[in-house]
């Protein structure tokens, strides 16, 4: 690997550093259904997202629940000397996507058949944390302002 990849590539995983990812393959409940719940949690606070979640009566929302729960398991063990109260997370992505069609045949009128569509997704969360994020805006901040102070100085 070349030197400008390799250190595209050390940028990027420093940048996902304080991201944790979990996904859900393979989900037997049609995409358009699940993204009703992912909507109602996408962008907000961990502790709320899981409360909507579990008093909702929908079918996806107990498992997006336990993704989530997942994504924060993950998250414990990337970072073991933070805790997670302090850690300010939040759903900073959820997509739903389509997944395989299992795809069958209804008897219909007339010796036809009508198709029927058993759909299923893959659901991706990705929970980050506002305190790390704010951390890191505030040190970029810092060097363009060094940097500003440089440039004064030189001229």
């Amino acid at each position: 690997m070349g030197a400008r990849k390799r250190l595209a590539a050390e940028a990027r995983k420093e940048k996902n550093s304080n991201l944790c990812v979990a996904r859900l393959v393979d989900n037997r409940t049609s995409p358009r259904k699940t993204r009703l719940m992912a909507d109602l949690v996408r962008g907000k606070n961990v502790e709320y997202a899981l409360n909507v979640l579990k008093y909702s009566k929908k079918e996806s929302s107990e498992k997006i629940r336990k993704l989530i729960l997942s994504a924060i398991s993950n998250w414990q063990t990337k970072n073991e000397t933070v805790r997670v109260e302090d850690s300010d997370l939040y759903v900073k992505e959820i997509f739903v996507d389509g997944g395989t069609m299992l795809k069958r045949l209804r008897p219909a009128p007339k010796g036809m058949g009508h198709r029927i569509r058993k759909r299923s997704n893959h659901i991706t969360v990705i929970l980050g944390s506002k305190t790390t994020e704010m951390e890191a805006v505030e040190a970029t901040e810092g060097q363009e302002q060094q940097e500003e102070n440089v440039n004064q100085i030189e001229e």
